[in-house]
Protein backbone atom coordinates (compact mmCIF):
# COMPACT_ATOMS: atom_id res chain seq x y z
CA UNK A 1 0.00 0.00 0.00
CA UNK A 2 2.78 2.65 1.21
CA UNK A 3 4.51 1.71 -2.64
CA UNK A 4 1.63 2.12 -4.82
CA UNK A 5 1.24 5.77 -2.71
CA UNK A 6 4.50 6.40 -3.62
CA UNK A 7 4.61 5.45 -7.15
CA UNK A 8 1.08 7.81 -7.49
CA UNK A 9 2.78 10.57 -6.00
CA UNK A 10 6.13 10.63 -7.51
CA UNK A 11 4.09 10.37 -11.09
CA UNK A 12 1.86 13.10 -9.82
CA UNK A 13 5.18 14.77 -9.57
CA UNK A 14 6.53 14.24 -12.50
CA UNK A 15 3.13 15.31 -14.14
CA UNK A 16 3.19 18.62 -12.37
CA UNK A 17 6.61 19.29 -13.75
CA UNK A 18 5.62 18.73 -17.51
CA UNK A 19 3.32 21.35 -16.82
CA UNK A 20 4.54 23.78 -14.58
CA UNK A 21 4.25 27.60 -14.89
CA UNK A 22 7.00 29.89 -15.94
CA UNK A 23 6.97 33.07 -13.90
CA UNK A 24 8.73 36.03 -15.27
CA UNK A 25 8.71 39.66 -14.50
CA UNK A 26 9.86 42.28 -16.55
CA UNK A 27 10.81 45.67 -15.14
CA UNK A 28 10.79 48.45 -17.17
CA UNK A 29 11.32 52.10 -18.31
CA UNK A 30 11.35 54.63 -21.23
CA UNK A 31 11.93 58.01 -22.22
CA UNK A 32 14.29 58.74 -19.36
CA UNK A 33 15.93 61.52 -20.90
CA UNK A 34 19.34 61.67 -18.91
CA UNK A 35 17.58 62.51 -15.49
CA UNK A 36 19.99 60.77 -13.86
CA UNK A 37 19.96 63.46 -10.66
CA UNK A 38 16.69 63.21 -9.18
CA UNK A 39 13.54 65.41 -10.65
CA UNK A 40 11.33 67.98 -9.13
CA UNK A 41 7.16 67.39 -10.02
CA UNK A 42 7.82 69.39 -13.46
CA UNK A 43 10.61 66.83 -14.53
CA UNK A 44 13.30 69.21 -14.34
CA UNK A 45 16.22 68.74 -12.14
CA UNK A 46 15.47 68.49 -8.40
CA UNK A 47 17.80 70.57 -6.33
CA UNK A 48 19.86 68.87 -3.22
CA UNK A 49 18.31 70.37 -0.14
CA UNK A 50 14.54 69.31 -1.97
CA UNK A 51 16.09 66.14 -2.17
CA UNK A 52 16.70 65.94 1.32
CA UNK A 53 13.67 66.95 2.10
CA UNK A 54 12.05 63.60 0.34
CA UNK A 55 10.09 66.25 -2.37
CA UNK A 56 11.64 64.51 -5.54
CA UNK A 57 11.18 61.38 -7.84
CA UNK A 58 13.64 59.06 -9.40
CA UNK A 59 17.67 59.37 -10.56
CA UNK A 60 19.80 56.85 -11.43
CA UNK A 61 20.27 56.26 -7.96
CA UNK A 62 16.92 55.44 -6.87
CA UNK A 63 16.46 53.13 -9.39
CA UNK A 64 19.70 50.88 -8.93
CA UNK A 65 17.84 50.27 -5.40
CA UNK A 66 14.79 49.75 -6.94
CA UNK A 67 15.54 47.16 -8.98
CA UNK A 68 17.76 45.12 -6.85
CA UNK A 69 14.77 44.72 -4.70
CA UNK A 70 12.47 44.23 -7.67
CA UNK A 71 14.84 41.65 -8.64
CA UNK A 72 14.98 39.94 -5.21
CA UNK A 73 11.55 39.20 -5.31
CA UNK A 74 11.16 37.91 -8.43
CA UNK A 75 11.59 34.43 -9.44
CA UNK A 76 13.08 35.61 -13.13
CA UNK A 77 13.36 38.85 -14.02
CA UNK A 78 14.46 40.99 -17.37
CA UNK A 79 15.37 44.74 -16.95
CA UNK A 80 14.71 46.47 -20.25
CA UNK A 81 14.34 50.20 -21.43
CA UNK A 82 11.73 51.16 -24.35
CA UNK A 83 14.48 53.68 -25.83
CA UNK A 84 15.39 57.62 -25.62
CA UNK A 85 18.24 57.19 -22.99
CA UNK A 86 19.70 60.11 -25.13
CA UNK A 87 18.80 64.38 -24.75
CA UNK A 88 17.59 65.82 -22.23
CA UNK A 89 20.05 67.55 -19.72
CA UNK A 90 23.42 68.87 -19.38
CA UNK A 91 24.78 64.75 -18.60
CA UNK A 92 23.96 64.46 -22.54
CA UNK A 93 25.21 67.89 -24.05
CA UNK A 94 28.47 66.77 -22.36
CA UNK A 95 29.37 63.29 -21.98
CA UNK A 96 26.74 61.90 -25.11
CA UNK A 97 25.88 58.70 -24.33
CA UNK A 98 29.14 57.74 -21.94
CA UNK A 99 27.08 58.49 -18.82
CA UNK A 100 24.15 56.95 -19.81
CA UNK A 101 25.93 53.94 -21.11
CA UNK A 102 27.47 53.63 -17.68
CA UNK A 103 24.26 54.13 -15.69
CA UNK A 104 22.63 51.48 -17.64
CA UNK A 105 25.36 49.11 -17.42
CA UNK A 106 25.55 49.60 -13.37
CA UNK A 107 21.46 48.98 -13.19
CA UNK A 108 22.07 45.95 -15.56
CA UNK A 109 20.18 46.34 -18.04
CA UNK A 110 19.36 43.30 -20.79
CA UNK A 111 17.97 44.92 -24.13
CA UNK A 112 16.79 48.32 -25.14
CA UNK A 113 15.28 49.55 -28.08
CA UNK A 114 16.73 52.56 -30.01
CA UNK A 115 14.26 55.47 -29.33
CA UNK A 116 14.25 58.72 -32.23
CA UNK A 117 16.27 60.74 -30.01
CA UNK A 118 19.33 57.95 -29.80
CA UNK A 119 19.90 59.47 -33.46
CA UNK A 120 19.96 62.99 -32.14
CA UNK A 121 23.60 63.17 -33.37
CA UNK A 122 23.76 60.64 -35.67
CA UNK A 123 24.44 57.22 -36.21
CA UNK A 124 28.11 57.76 -35.18
CA UNK A 125 27.04 58.14 -31.61
CA UNK A 126 24.67 55.35 -30.87
CA UNK A 127 27.28 53.63 -32.40
CA UNK A 128 29.56 54.80 -29.61
CA UNK A 129 27.18 53.94 -27.09
CA UNK A 130 26.05 50.69 -28.29
CA UNK A 131 29.92 49.92 -28.10
CA UNK A 132 30.21 50.97 -24.42
CA UNK A 133 26.83 48.61 -23.28
CA UNK A 134 27.01 45.54 -22.07
CA UNK A 135 23.62 44.68 -23.28
CA UNK A 136 21.75 44.21 -26.98
CA UNK A 137 20.20 47.34 -28.70
CA UNK A 138 17.75 46.52 -31.17
CA UNK A 139 15.66 47.53 -33.69
CA UNK A 140 13.72 45.35 -36.44
CA UNK A 141 12.16 48.04 -38.82
CA UNK A 142 14.78 49.55 -40.33
CA UNK A 143 17.45 48.29 -42.76
CA UNK A 144 20.68 49.65 -41.61
CA UNK A 145 22.95 47.78 -44.17
CA UNK A 146 23.87 50.55 -46.04
CA UNK A 147 25.40 52.62 -42.60
CA UNK A 148 28.52 50.99 -41.45
CA UNK A 149 28.20 52.41 -38.22
CA UNK A 150 25.12 50.11 -37.67
CA UNK A 151 25.41 47.29 -40.19
CA UNK A 152 25.97 43.73 -38.68
CA UNK A 153 26.00 45.79 -34.82
CA UNK A 154 22.51 46.40 -34.76
CA UNK A 155 19.99 43.69 -34.63
CA UNK A 156 16.56 43.36 -35.02
CA UNK A 157 15.96 41.03 -32.02
CA UNK A 158 17.80 38.88 -29.96
CA UNK A 159 16.87 35.37 -27.08
CA UNK A 160 18.09 35.36 -24.06
CA UNK A 161 18.02 32.19 -22.00
CA UNK A 162 16.39 32.61 -18.70
CA UNK A 163 15.12 30.07 -15.17
CA UNK A 164 15.29 27.11 -18.42
CA UNK A 165 13.10 29.30 -20.57
CA UNK A 166 14.31 31.20 -23.62
CA UNK A 167 12.52 34.62 -24.51
CA UNK A 168 12.97 36.27 -27.72
CA UNK A 169 13.41 40.19 -27.45
CA UNK A 170 12.29 42.17 -30.55
CA UNK A 171 13.33 46.24 -31.01
CA UNK A 172 10.66 48.32 -32.82
CA UNK A 173 11.34 51.90 -33.45
CA UNK A 174 8.81 55.20 -34.32
CA UNK A 175 8.49 55.39 -38.20
CA UNK A 176 8.71 59.26 -38.29
CA UNK A 177 12.63 59.23 -36.89
CA UNK A 178 13.21 60.27 -40.18
CA UNK A 179 11.49 63.63 -39.80
CA UNK A 180 12.53 64.12 -35.84
CA UNK A 181 15.61 63.11 -35.16
CA UNK A 182 19.17 62.42 -37.28
CA UNK A 183 19.47 58.98 -38.54
CA UNK A 184 20.72 59.60 -41.74
CA UNK A 185 20.11 58.62 -45.75
CA UNK A 186 21.28 54.83 -44.82
CA UNK A 187 18.84 54.06 -42.72
CA UNK A 188 15.66 52.98 -44.29
CA UNK A 189 12.76 52.59 -41.93
CA UNK A 190 10.12 50.50 -42.68
CA UNK A 191 6.72 48.96 -41.39
CA UNK A 192 6.59 48.55 -37.66
CA UNK A 193 3.63 45.81 -37.56
CA UNK A 194 5.20 43.43 -40.38
CA UNK A 195 8.86 43.82 -39.15
CA UNK A 196 7.75 42.49 -35.89
CA UNK A 197 6.02 40.00 -37.37
CA UNK A 198 8.94 39.16 -39.46
CA UNK A 199 10.97 38.57 -36.41
CA UNK A 200 8.27 36.67 -34.41
CA UNK A 201 7.95 34.52 -37.50
CA UNK A 202 11.83 34.08 -37.04
CA UNK A 203 11.84 33.09 -33.68
CA UNK A 204 9.07 30.86 -33.67
CA UNK A 205 10.66 29.01 -36.05
CA UNK A 206 13.73 28.56 -34.07
CA UNK A 207 11.10 27.28 -31.54
CA UNK A 208 10.99 30.27 -29.04
CA UNK A 209 7.28 30.68 -27.65
CA UNK A 210 7.87 33.87 -25.15
CA UNK A 211 8.10 37.21 -27.59
CA UNK A 212 8.62 40.54 -25.94
CA UNK A 213 8.46 44.02 -28.12
CA UNK A 214 10.71 46.76 -26.67
CA UNK A 215 8.62 49.53 -28.49
CA UNK A 216 9.57 53.28 -28.89
CA UNK A 217 6.58 53.84 -30.42
CA UNK A 218 3.94 55.15 -28.60
CA UNK A 219 0.70 53.95 -26.65
CA UNK A 220 -1.91 54.00 -29.92
CA UNK A 221 1.04 52.20 -32.33
CA UNK A 222 1.36 49.73 -29.81
CA UNK A 223 -2.01 48.72 -29.61
CA UNK A 224 -2.42 49.05 -33.39
CA UNK A 225 0.81 46.39 -34.02
CA UNK A 226 -0.93 44.05 -31.18
CA UNK A 227 -3.75 43.93 -33.07
CA UNK A 228 -2.29 43.26 -36.40
CA UNK A 229 0.66 40.95 -35.39
CA UNK A 230 0.07 37.40 -33.62
CA UNK A 231 2.39 35.81 -31.61
CA UNK A 232 3.60 38.92 -29.83
CA UNK A 233 2.92 38.25 -26.03
CA UNK A 234 3.95 41.57 -24.37
CA UNK A 235 5.15 45.29 -25.75
CA UNK A 236 7.27 47.39 -23.39
CA UNK A 237 6.46 50.76 -25.11
CA UNK A 238 7.90 54.50 -24.98
CA UNK A 239 7.53 57.54 -26.76
CA UNK A 240 4.49 58.89 -25.72
CA UNK A 241 5.32 59.50 -22.20
CA UNK A 242 2.31 57.31 -21.31
CA UNK A 243 1.52 56.54 -17.56
CA UNK A 244 -0.71 53.78 -17.27
CA UNK A 245 -2.08 52.04 -13.94
CA UNK A 246 -4.96 50.39 -12.05
CA UNK A 247 -5.09 52.60 -9.27
CA UNK A 248 -4.41 56.36 -10.68
CA UNK A 249 -7.22 58.77 -11.96
CA UNK A 250 -4.44 60.37 -14.17
CA UNK A 251 -3.46 57.12 -16.15
CA UNK A 252 -4.34 57.22 -19.83
CA UNK A 253 -5.21 52.91 -19.86
CA UNK A 254 -4.72 49.78 -17.56
CA UNK A 255 -1.37 48.22 -16.77
CA UNK A 256 -1.13 46.17 -18.73
CA UNK A 257 -3.24 47.21 -21.39
CA UNK A 258 -4.92 44.40 -23.11
CA UNK A 259 -5.16 43.78 -27.09
CA UNK A 260 -6.25 40.51 -27.57
CA UNK A 261 -3.30 38.24 -26.06
CA UNK A 262 -0.68 41.10 -25.89
CA UNK A 263 -0.09 42.63 -22.61
CA UNK A 264 0.83 46.38 -23.16
CA UNK A 265 3.02 48.17 -20.67
CA UNK A 266 4.36 51.64 -20.50
CA UNK A 267 5.94 53.66 -17.03
CA UNK A 268 5.45 57.66 -17.73
CA UNK A 269 9.14 58.81 -18.40
CA UNK A 270 12.15 60.59 -16.67
CA UNK A 271 12.19 57.31 -14.93
CA UNK A 272 9.96 58.59 -12.55
CA UNK A 273 8.75 55.47 -11.86
CA UNK A 274 9.68 51.42 -12.37
CA UNK A 275 7.60 49.49 -14.42
CA UNK A 276 6.82 46.10 -12.55
CA UNK A 277 4.57 43.58 -15.01
CA UNK A 278 4.55 39.99 -13.59
CA UNK A 279 3.44 37.49 -16.25
CA UNK A 280 2.67 33.41 -15.75
CA UNK A 281 3.14 31.45 -18.85
CA UNK A 282 1.76 28.00 -19.09
CA UNK A 283 4.43 25.17 -20.41
CA UNK A 284 3.27 25.58 -24.11
CA UNK A 285 3.98 29.18 -24.08
CA UNK A 286 0.91 30.80 -23.43
CA UNK A 287 0.60 34.12 -21.43
CA UNK A 288 -1.67 32.72 -18.64
CA UNK A 289 -1.72 36.00 -16.39
CA UNK A 290 -0.36 39.42 -16.42
CA UNK A 291 -0.36 41.83 -13.43
CA UNK A 292 1.34 44.63 -12.04
CA UNK A 293 1.96 48.62 -11.58
CA UNK A 294 4.34 51.01 -11.59
CA UNK A 295 6.52 51.99 -9.05
CA UNK A 296 6.70 55.39 -8.09
CA UNK A 297 10.43 56.33 -7.30
CA UNK A 298 9.93 58.93 -4.31
CA UNK A 299 11.67 59.98 -1.30
CA UNK A 300 10.72 56.15 0.31
CA UNK A 301 12.88 54.57 -1.79
CA UNK A 302 16.60 54.96 -0.95
CA UNK A 303 19.32 56.37 -3.38
CA UNK A 304 22.18 53.73 -3.66
CA UNK A 305 25.00 56.07 -2.15
CA UNK A 306 27.79 54.49 -4.16
CA UNK A 307 25.70 55.41 -7.42
CA UNK A 308 24.56 58.76 -5.88
CA UNK A 309 28.48 59.89 -5.32
CA UNK A 310 29.19 58.76 -8.94
CA UNK A 311 26.75 60.70 -10.32
CA UNK A 312 27.92 63.73 -8.19
CA UNK A 313 31.13 62.90 -9.59
CA UNK A 314 29.80 63.34 -13.00
CA UNK A 315 27.64 66.37 -12.53
CA UNK A 316 31.10 68.63 -10.91
CA UNK A 317 31.93 69.99 -14.63
CA UNK A 318 28.04 70.79 -15.56
CA UNK A 319 27.63 72.94 -12.28
CA UNK A 320 29.06 76.11 -13.46
CA UNK A 321 27.14 76.44 -16.14
CA UNK A 322 23.77 74.71 -14.59
CA UNK A 323 23.46 76.38 -11.24
CA UNK A 324 24.16 80.27 -12.78
CA UNK A 325 21.13 81.90 -11.91
CA UNK A 326 19.43 83.96 -15.09
CA UNK A 327 16.06 84.80 -14.04
CA UNK A 328 12.78 84.97 -11.97
CA UNK A 329 9.06 84.09 -12.56
CA UNK A 330 6.65 84.73 -10.72
CA UNK A 331 5.20 81.46 -11.12
CA UNK A 332 5.41 78.24 -12.84
CA UNK A 333 5.87 78.07 -16.42
CA UNK A 334 3.58 75.18 -17.50
CA UNK A 335 6.02 73.08 -20.17
CA UNK A 336 4.17 70.10 -20.03
CA UNK A 337 3.69 68.47 -23.44
CA UNK A 338 0.30 67.40 -22.38
CA UNK A 339 -0.65 70.98 -23.23
CA UNK A 340 2.60 71.89 -25.22
CA UNK A 341 2.00 69.35 -27.91
CA UNK A 342 -2.05 70.29 -27.96
CA UNK A 343 -3.03 73.96 -27.35
CA UNK A 344 -1.45 77.31 -26.72
CA UNK A 345 0.85 76.83 -23.82
CA UNK A 346 3.32 79.10 -21.26
CA UNK A 347 6.68 77.74 -22.00
CA UNK A 348 5.36 77.77 -25.71
CA UNK A 349 4.63 81.89 -25.78
CA UNK A 350 7.85 82.41 -23.93
CA UNK A 351 9.74 80.62 -26.42
CA UNK A 352 8.41 81.96 -29.01
CA UNK A 353 8.33 85.26 -27.66
CA UNK A 354 12.00 85.27 -26.74
CA UNK A 355 12.73 84.22 -30.54
CA UNK A 356 11.30 86.89 -32.42
CA UNK A 357 11.84 89.29 -29.69
CA UNK A 358 15.37 88.91 -31.12
CA UNK A 359 15.09 88.95 -34.41
CA UNK A 360 12.19 91.56 -35.02
CA UNK A 361 14.57 94.41 -35.85
CA UNK A 362 16.09 92.19 -38.65
CA UNK A 363 11.79 92.44 -40.25
CA UNK A 364 10.92 89.30 -39.14
CA UNK A 365 7.01 89.08 -37.87
CA UNK A 366 6.38 85.34 -36.91
CA UNK A 367 7.93 83.06 -34.68
CA UNK A 368 7.16 79.29 -35.03
CA UNK A 369 8.25 77.08 -32.28
CA UNK A 370 7.44 72.73 -32.37
CA UNK A 371 5.90 71.86 -29.03
CA UNK A 372 8.10 68.83 -29.03
CA UNK A 373 11.34 70.66 -28.88
CA UNK A 374 9.52 71.86 -25.10
CA UNK A 375 11.05 69.29 -22.67
CA UNK A 376 10.00 70.38 -19.25
CA UNK A 377 8.15 72.93 -17.39
CA UNK A 378 9.95 75.79 -14.43
CA UNK A 379 9.32 76.18 -11.25
CA UNK A 380 8.41 79.37 -9.52
CA UNK A 381 11.23 81.85 -8.18
CA UNK A 382 14.73 81.82 -9.38
CA UNK A 383 15.43 80.17 -13.07
CA UNK A 384 18.84 79.19 -13.20
CA UNK A 385 21.06 78.21 -17.18
CA UNK A 386 20.21 74.90 -16.07
CA UNK A 387 16.53 74.71 -16.31
CA UNK A 388 16.41 76.88 -19.36
CA UNK A 389 18.41 73.82 -21.10
CA UNK A 390 16.26 70.77 -19.77
CA UNK A 391 13.55 72.69 -21.61
CA UNK A 392 15.42 73.58 -24.51
CA UNK A 393 18.05 70.84 -24.53
CA UNK A 394 18.67 70.57 -27.90
CA UNK A 395 21.19 72.87 -29.00
CA UNK A 396 19.03 74.11 -32.04
CA UNK A 397 19.81 77.64 -33.13
CA UNK A 398 17.73 79.91 -34.21
CA UNK A 399 16.87 79.81 -37.99
CA UNK A 400 15.18 83.10 -39.90
CA UNK A 401 13.76 82.74 -43.45
CA UNK A 402 11.34 84.21 -45.49
CA UNK A 403 7.67 82.48 -47.06
CA UNK A 404 4.52 82.77 -48.34
CA UNK A 405 1.45 83.21 -45.65
CA UNK A 406 0.21 80.43 -47.75
CA UNK A 407 3.08 78.11 -46.56
CA UNK A 408 2.66 79.21 -43.23
CA UNK A 409 -0.84 78.12 -43.17
CA UNK A 410 0.49 74.90 -44.30
CA UNK A 411 3.16 75.00 -41.55
CA UNK A 412 0.25 75.00 -38.98
CA UNK A 413 -1.91 72.42 -40.82
CA UNK A 414 1.04 70.22 -40.26
CA UNK A 415 1.26 70.86 -36.51
CA UNK A 416 -2.22 70.10 -36.19
CA UNK A 417 -2.22 67.05 -37.86
CA UNK A 418 -1.06 64.54 -35.70
CA UNK A 419 -3.13 66.08 -32.33
CA UNK A 420 -4.46 62.17 -31.42
CA UNK A 421 -0.64 60.82 -31.13
CA UNK A 422 0.11 64.06 -29.11
CA UNK A 423 2.90 64.72 -32.16
CA UNK A 424 5.51 67.17 -30.95
CA UNK A 425 5.30 69.22 -34.69
CA UNK A 426 2.20 71.61 -33.14
CA UNK A 427 3.00 74.86 -33.78
CA UNK A 428 3.39 77.09 -30.71
CA UNK A 429 3.73 80.76 -32.32
CA UNK A 430 4.08 84.38 -31.59
CA UNK A 431 3.18 87.55 -34.14
CA UNK A 432 0.47 85.11 -35.12
CA UNK A 433 -3.17 84.07 -34.18
CA UNK A 434 -5.22 80.61 -35.27
CA UNK A 435 -8.11 78.82 -34.67
CA UNK A 436 -7.89 74.91 -35.21
CA UNK A 437 -10.84 72.20 -35.11
CA UNK A 438 -9.77 68.91 -33.97
CA UNK A 439 -12.68 66.97 -35.42
CA UNK A 440 -11.73 68.43 -39.08
CA UNK A 441 -10.19 66.40 -41.39
CA UNK A 442 -6.36 66.43 -41.07
CA UNK A 443 -5.08 69.25 -43.67
CA UNK A 444 -8.09 71.42 -43.08
CA UNK A 445 -8.37 71.91 -39.41
CA UNK A 446 -7.04 75.57 -39.18
CA UNK A 447 -9.09 78.95 -39.86
CA UNK A 448 -8.49 82.48 -39.08
CA UNK A 449 -4.69 82.88 -39.74
CA UNK A 450 -3.97 86.46 -38.72
CA UNK A 451 -0.72 87.70 -38.61
CA UNK A 452 0.50 91.04 -36.63
CA UNK A 453 0.23 94.58 -38.79
CA UNK A 454 1.63 97.33 -36.85
CA UNK A 455 -0.13 97.83 -33.37
CA UNK A 456 -3.30 95.65 -35.56
CA UNK A 457 -4.97 92.42 -36.16
CA UNK A 458 -5.24 91.17 -40.03
CA UNK A 459 -5.58 88.18 -41.71
CA UNK A 460 -2.71 86.49 -43.39
CA UNK A 461 -2.35 87.02 -47.06
CA UNK A 462 -1.55 83.80 -48.86
CA UNK A 463 0.23 85.51 -51.32
CA UNK A 464 2.53 87.63 -49.39
CA UNK A 465 6.07 87.52 -48.13
CA UNK A 466 6.60 87.51 -44.14
CA UNK A 467 10.27 86.89 -42.29
CA UNK A 468 9.69 84.01 -40.30
CA UNK A 469 12.22 82.70 -37.14
CA UNK A 470 11.76 79.16 -35.80
CA UNK A 471 14.70 76.70 -34.94
CA UNK A 472 17.03 74.74 -37.41
CA UNK A 473 15.49 71.46 -36.88
CA UNK A 474 11.68 72.70 -37.71
CA UNK A 475 13.41 75.20 -40.81
CA UNK A 476 15.33 71.75 -42.56
CA UNK A 477 12.45 69.62 -42.41
CA UNK A 478 11.84 68.19 -38.82
CA UNK A 479 8.60 67.01 -37.57
CA UNK A 480 6.99 66.99 -40.86
CA UNK A 481 8.19 70.78 -41.65
CA UNK A 482 9.27 69.73 -45.18
CA UNK A 483 7.30 72.97 -46.45
CA UNK A 484 10.11 74.93 -44.82
CA UNK A 485 12.85 73.46 -46.41
CA UNK A 486 12.71 75.90 -49.46
CA UNK A 487 12.29 78.38 -48.08
CA UNK A 488 14.06 82.19 -49.25
CA UNK A 489 17.04 84.11 -47.21
CA UNK A 490 17.20 81.08 -44.89
CA UNK A 491 20.03 81.53 -42.13
CA UNK A 492 20.30 78.72 -39.78
CA UNK A 493 23.27 79.36 -38.00
CA UNK A 494 21.97 81.86 -35.26
CA UNK A 495 22.22 81.86 -31.37
CA UNK A 496 21.54 78.56 -29.48
CA UNK A 497 17.51 78.83 -28.85
CA UNK A 498 18.20 78.48 -24.90
CA UNK A 499 20.97 81.02 -24.78
CA UNK A 500 18.21 83.25 -26.76
CA UNK A 501 15.64 82.53 -23.99
CA UNK A 502 17.63 83.11 -21.06
CA UNK A 503 18.89 86.46 -22.70
CA UNK A 504 15.38 87.90 -23.34
CA UNK A 505 14.83 86.72 -19.28
CA UNK A 506 17.35 88.58 -17.76
CA UNK A 507 16.20 91.66 -20.55
CA UNK A 508 13.11 92.34 -19.07
CA UNK A 509 14.70 93.05 -15.91
CA UNK A 510 11.70 91.68 -13.25
CA UNK A 511 10.14 88.62 -12.49
CA UNK A 512 8.60 86.59 -15.54
CA UNK A 513 5.02 86.45 -15.78
CA UNK A 514 3.61 83.28 -17.11
CA UNK A 515 0.86 83.61 -19.25
CA UNK A 516 -1.51 82.59 -22.30
CA UNK A 517 -3.50 85.22 -24.54
CA UNK A 518 -5.48 83.13 -26.50
CA UNK A 519 -3.26 83.33 -29.65
CA UNK A 520 -4.13 79.96 -29.99
CA UNK A 521 -7.57 78.31 -30.15
CA UNK A 522 -9.62 75.48 -30.28
CA UNK A 523 -12.91 75.05 -31.79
Amino acid sequence: MTRSLTLVSVAALFAGAAHADYNLTILHTNDFHSRLEPITKYDNTCAAEDNEAGECFGGSARLVSAVAAARERAENSLLVDGGDQFQGTLFYTYYKGKAAAEMMNKLGYDAMTVGNHEFDDGPEVLRGFMDAVEFPVLMSNADVSGEPHLADVLMKSTVMELGGEKIGLIGLTTEDTPEIASPGPNVIFTDSAEAVQGEVDKLTDEGINKIVVLSHSGYEVDKQVAENTTGVDVIVGGHSNTYLSNSSEDAEGPYPTMIGDTAIVQAYAYGKFLGELNLVFDDEGNLVSAEGEPLIMDAAVAEDGATKDRIAELAQPLDEIRNKVVAQTAGPVEGDRSFCRAEECQMGNLVADAMLDRVRDQGVSIAIQNGGGLRASIDEGEVTMGEVLTVLPFQNTLSTFEVDGATIVEALENGVSQLEEGGGRFAQVAGLKYTFDPAAEIGSRVSDVMVMNGDDWAPIDPAATYGVVSNNFVRNGGDGFSMFTDAVNAYDFGPDVADVVAEYMIGLGGAYEPYTDGRIMKK
